[in-house]
């Protein structure tokens, strides 16, 4: 007996043939599956759950080793009126707006200065790269005694180019510029590996043919190599941003938010009122905003990567 074949002139699948290959599409399922266990786990205990339990606690009143209360949108009514909350908002985002475009301007620079012929390239790339592998925390503290007002080095440079000793932590101006230098620092060598990589991928003989047109250096990497790499740019400005909006550690080790406010960011303001100040649904609170604004940014972001790609 022939076996029916479909509208499109092939043979059906045979039943059985069909049973077998959805048995083994479930077990590779089930196997894959049971190799991500461990890390959704992980993921689970250490992401999801405390991620919920924020959501609730910006509803209650919550003291660190006390009762709670629910208290509905109290505690972000509270936020609307407070000033240290709106200065730390302002802060973020200037803290996002001065060091995303450096960070992406210097890095871009020096994958470019390392992609050409200069000796010794391994080694400045490693010298680049190695503040990406020290954590946040430490790197705060290394910058913090550099910047140290009484037996700092940037000091002792600063008095032997005669300017005098300067309050980089205790100036509002400098300490946000003190800030923004350990950014850089910390930030270039993730960047440069980024673009390095963008560059190496793009074809030479573009170059060479813009060369053979007359293009000038300038023209070459305006129309060459800035189109070639605006995938890798735009994944890097897209991870700047929530990096500086998530922003703890440094500011935490460099300035402590001081003096004053005027350095203070929306993750250190919710520790410190998580922390020291023990009232951990106000401190919830402000994570949940940040949370939002996050959010928020990565779908403006995403929606311009789908727009582009239609384009």
């Amino acid at each position: 007996m022939a076996i029916p074949a479909s509208r499109s002139g092939a043979r059906a699948e045979p039943p059985r043939r069909r049973l077998l290959g959805g048995r083994a599409k479930r077990a590779e399922a089930a196997t894959a599956l049971l190799f991500i266990a461990p890390n959704l786990a992980i993921f689970a205990v250490f992401m999801f759950i405390p991620l919920a339990w924020t959501f609730v606690y910006a509803t209650q009143h919550k003291l660190t080793f006390g009762p709670s209360h629910y208290v509905g949108l109290d505690n972000f009514r509270a936020l609307y009126h407070d000033p240290t909350f709106w200065r730390s908002l302002v802060n973020t985002v200037g803290y996002a707006a001065v060091s995303v475009p450096l960070e992406l301007g210097l890095g871009l620079a020096v994958a470019m200065l390392l992609n050409g012929k200069l000796p010794m390239r391994g080694l400045f790339r490693t010298i680049f790269f190695i503040p990406v592998v020290i954590s946040g925390l430490s790197s705060g503290i290394i910058v913090s005694w550099i910047f140290n007002e009484e037996v700092g080095v940037a000091n002792k440079i600063a008095g032997y180019l005669g300017s005098g000793p300067l309050h980089w932590q205790s100036n509002p101006k400098l300490a946000i510029v003190t800030v923004i230098l350990v950014t850089l620092w910390v930030s270039i060598g993730f960047n440069m590996v980024v673009f390095l990589a963008a560059l190496q991928g793009v074809p030479r003989e573009y170059y060479d043919a813009a060369a053979v047109d007359g293009a000038s250096p300038w023209r070459r990497f305006i129309h060459v190599t800035l189109p070639n790499i605006q995938f890798s740019t735009f994944f890097l400005a897209v991870y700047g941003v929530i990096s500086s909006f998530q922003v703890f550690d440094l500011v935490f080790a460099v300035t402590g938010g001081g003096p004053g406010d005027t350095t203070s960011v929306l993750g250190l303001y919710a520790y410190q009122s998580a922390f020291e100040t023990r009232d951990t649904g106000y401190g919830a609170a402000i994570g949940v905003v940040l949370y939002l604004l996050i959010m928020a940014i990565m779908l403006v972001q995403f929606a311009i990567i789908r727009l582009r790609r239609a384009h």
